[in-house]
């Protein structure tokens, strides 16, 4: 199996930046890609962005195209989602998902919150 644990989330102003991180740990060797997913209040999940880890094209989410930049540092294990020109709809539980052989994993997310 495979753990997921994010960081990085907190309080930020409108356009304002954060990182965030997912360190992943157990069965990780047939890791395929791995992506982000949000969830805000009263709203369903949405795709935010996806990375092979074998390296290749990076895909984003509409909502997120020319502010969000995924990223990843195969010898940690680890995707990071850079995050800029934040807006208040930007505010959701942000969670990591990798994708294996057979099976899909998610962490617990993090918190991002975008206000003045």
């Amino acid at each position: 199996q495979v753990q997921l644990v994010e960081s990085g989330g907190g309080l930020v102003q409108p356009g304002g930046s954060l990182r965030l991180s997912c360190a992943a740990s157990g069965r990780t060797d047939s890791t395929y890609a791995m992506g982000w997913f949000r969830r805000a209040p009263g709203k369903e999940r949405e795709f935010v962005a996806s990375i092979p880890w074998s390296g290749g094209t990076t895909s984003y989410g509409d909502s997120v195209k020319g502010r969000f930049t995924i990223s990843r540092d195969a010898a940690k294990n680890t995707v990071y989602l850079q995050m800029n020109s934040l807006k208040p709809d930007d505010t959701a539980v942000y969670t990591c998902q990798c994708s294996v052989v057979g099976a899909n994993y998610w962490g617990r997310g993090t918190q991002v919150t975008v206000s003045s």
